[in-house]
Formats: C-alpha cells, sequence, structure tokens
C-alpha cells in the first residue's frame, strides 16, 4: 500500500512538470482506476518480481556459460566423424625429408635433412644439416630420399619413424 501511495505522488509530480506527459499519465490512470484490484495484487507481486529479477540475470548468465561449455563439445564430437579419409590427428606430428645418409642397425637408418636459414646478420642463406636416427619397417638404403615423422621415443635416441620412401638411391 505504501508503494501504491508513493507512485500516486510521482504521477502528480510528472502531470505539473509536462503538459504533454499529462495525457499518458491520464491514460495510466483511468487503467489503474477500471483494475485497482489488478493492482493490488500487482503490488503484492512486485517483492516477488524484483526477487525474480534479481535471480534472473543470474539464470541467464547460467546458460549462457552452459551454452559456451556446450558448443565446444559440440565442435569435438563432430570432428571425429567428418574425417573418415585417412588418419588426420588433432595435433599434427612434425615431419621432414632428408636422405639416409646409414643403414648399418637393424631396423634404424640415419636420416640427414638439410635445411636453408638466413643468417641474421649477413643476410645470406646458410645450408644446415641435422641427422635422425628413425626406426625403418620399410628397407630404405643409403642414399634413398625419406619421410620421416615424429613418433614416441622408441630408444635411447630414435624418436622418428620412416613413413614412406619417396625416391629410391641410383644404384
Amino acid at each position: 500500500m505504501a508503494k501504491k501511495k508513493n507512485e500516486e505522488t510521482e504521477e502528480t509530480v510528472v502531470e505539473t512538470a509536462a503538459p504533454e506527459a499529462t495525457e499518458e499519465v491520464a491514460v495510466e490512470a483511468q487503467a489503474e482506476e477500471t483494475a485497482p484490484v489488478a493492482e493490488e495484487t500487482a503490488v503484492e507481486a512486485a517483492p516477488a518480481e524484483e526477487a525474480a529479477v534479481e535471480a534472473a540475470p543470474i539464470a541467464e548468465e547460467k546458460p549462457k556459460k552452459e551454452k559456451k561449455a556446450a558448443a565446444p563439445k559440440a565442435k569435438k564430437a563432430a570432428a571425429p566423424a567428418e574425417t573418415d579419409g585417412p588418419k588426420t590427428a588433432v595435433h599434427k606430428r612434425a615431419e621432414k625429408v632428408g636422405i639416409v645418409s646409414s643403414d648399418k642397425m637393424t631396423k634404424t637408418v640415419v636420416v640427414r635433412v638439410d635445411r636453408l636459414v638466413k643468417h641474421p646478420i649477413y643476410r645470406k642463406y646458410v645450408k644446415k644439416r641435422k641427422k635422425f636416427m628413425a626406426h625403418d619397417e620399410l628397407g630404405a638404403n643409403i642414399g634413398d630420399k625419406v619421410k620421416i615423422v615424429e613418433t614416441r621415443p622408441l630408444s635411447a635416441r630414435k624418436r622418428w619413424r620412416v613413413v614412406e620412401i619417396i625416391q629410391k638411391a641410383q644404384s
């Protein structure tokens, strides 16, 4: 009831302040007079609405977070279904192409990988070489050009695997 009196005083202030607003206030006043019972229930429901309004932002935020959390799960679930072709992992393994420099070990070859790096000061390209020990099930020989892929540690120094022989050595 106290809120109702406050609302009436606010309406009177609005009426005296702006003549254009008086028409709107008059329409509101007529609506209030025709539905006094509805207004009383509205006043009683006001505290419940305030509690609902306070709870509503929290309720609105939670579904947003759930939607965001649910969306990546759906993407992850959809990703394996799309890749029906050859094996493709989320984290692509490093691949290098090099020439076999030694095949003296059983099921292991040493692959020399050459790459060109621009010198930071002289701006000239310098050839860098690195040797990798790779597991070889395909039977590569010295001089073969092979593609190697990074894999789990197979021994103390062997962390690569020969995937394919690109070009056989000229005999």
